[in-house]
């Protein structure tokens, strides 16, 4: 089949800064990738973009779509009907707000497993390409049985079985929960949860698969448990101190701070129970001085929501953006691209920047991002997946 050409746009290409006028470039039909790029006037008959501007679509690293944003806690224990259902409604949202990708950081029933497949196989249009991760790796007791149970493990043992178990039923990466966290109120995110021996097996069982382990580690000593344990990247890591900061340069270890949950948590206080909304602010505080921090120590920061969780909605990743920007002091350009660097930690060598050999996963936006990325948040916007419009 020919080729599918689109002109007539400005190009952002999710890796250089800037923005390159009077754009085209050509999409193989059946692979979607894209073959060519170009300025000036396309050599075929193409589809005119009239002016408006073209960014990669969004990637967002951690999204929790079996959760329910308008409860406090997600309502992690409904039942698994409940729980498809609302899974494929989150999936849309996400992808009618310029999300392509998502990686799933923790499932109730783990059912993003099957949603991912039926979504690589056609047989779920207009969603986002989903990396599963299943139920979350946690200890008994720990944070993440509200994801209808988790995967309890209590030793390396345990870990082994358990993830290889997950692996086997269609995960494609593995959360580990290192802490507890800010929607469990039995529990202290001083006080670490699974331990080092136990997310080292996590690690080498995912590592020898080719894929990646995401922490979730939001105070000490988890934080520094998961980094000595070799994990890919910390989730929320909100009382990250100076040396992990300098670890995380180290190691290549990525962060995703999760911005959006936390500030959202705090525009709804009045609206959750006064143990959460305490467990947040002390937490936001303390994740927006840290971030500042390791932004400017090099730190390979990455775009994730935490969608799913309270007032956390499935259409808000564009905000992760302008929090970056004006809560952190990151430029336009560095906010934008932890997308890119979502599909570096993501291993996802085909997507994150439109260039030739890339799938064209694209946005169509009426305002510049690199000049003002609130543009992202245009709702009306144009989304392309493999080269074909959804929305």
């Amino acid at each position: 089949m020919a080729d599918v050409f689109y002109s007539n746009f400005n190009l952002f290409n999710g890796k250089d800064n800037q923005v390159v006028n009077d754009s085209w470039f050509s999409v193989d039909s059946t692979t979607g990738k894209i073959t060519q790029v170009g300025t000036g006037t396309a050599p075929e008959e193409a589809i005119d973009l009239n002016g408006q501007y073209v960014m990669p679509g969004m990637i967002n690293a951690h999204t929790h779509t079996s959760l329910d944003p308008s409860s406090h806690d997600g309502d992690g224990s409904a039942d698994i009907v409940t729980v498809v259902t609302r899974s494929i409604q989150h999936l849309h949202e996400l992808m009618k707000s310029g999300v392509t990708y998502v990686r799933e950081c923790g499932s109730s029933y783990g059912v993003d497993r099957t949603l991912a497949k039926l979504q690589a196989t056609g047989k779920l249009d207009q969603v986002p390409a989903i990396m599963p991760a299943g139920e979350p790796m946690t200890m008994t007791g720990g944070h993440g049985v509200l994801f209808h149970g988790g995967n309890a493990v209590d030793s390396p043992d345990e870990m082994r079985k358990g993830v290889r178990k997950n692996f086997a039923e269609g995960a494609q990466c593995i959360k580990v929960m290192a802490t507890g966290g800010v929607m469990s109120i039995n529990d202290n995110m001083v006080q670490p949860q699974l331990k080092v021996p136990e997310m080292k097996v996590a690690v080498e069982e995912t590592h020898s698969k080719g894929s990646i382990v995401a922490a979730h580690a939001e105070a000490n000593p988890g934080i520094l448990n998961a980094i000595e344990a070799g994990v890919d990247s910390i989730e929320h890591g909100y009382y990250i101190n100076d040396e992990e900061i300098q670890m995380l340069v180290d190691h290549g270890i990525y962060l995703t701070p999760t911005l959006t949950v936390a500030q959202s948590i705090v525009d709804h206080s009045d609206e959750l129970p006064d143990w959460e909304v305490a467990k947040n602010t002390a937490c936001t505080e303390a994740g927006y001085r840290n971030f500042k921090k390791a932004y400017k120590a090099g730190v390979k920061l990455v775009l994730g929501t935490d969608a799913g969780c309270p007032y956390t909605y499935f259409g808000s990743t564009p905000r992760e953006f302008d929090l970056m920007v004006n809560k952190l002091g990151m430029s336009n350009f560095d906010a934008l691209t932890a997308s890119t660097r979502s599909a570096e930690l993501m291993k996802l060598t085909d997507y994150g920047t439109l260039e030739v050999g890339k799938f064209a996963d694209f946005l169509v936006l009426k305002g510049n991002p690199l000049a003002d990325v609130q543009a992202v948040a245009q709702e009306d916007k144009q989304v392309y997946q493999h080269g074909k419009r959804k929305y």
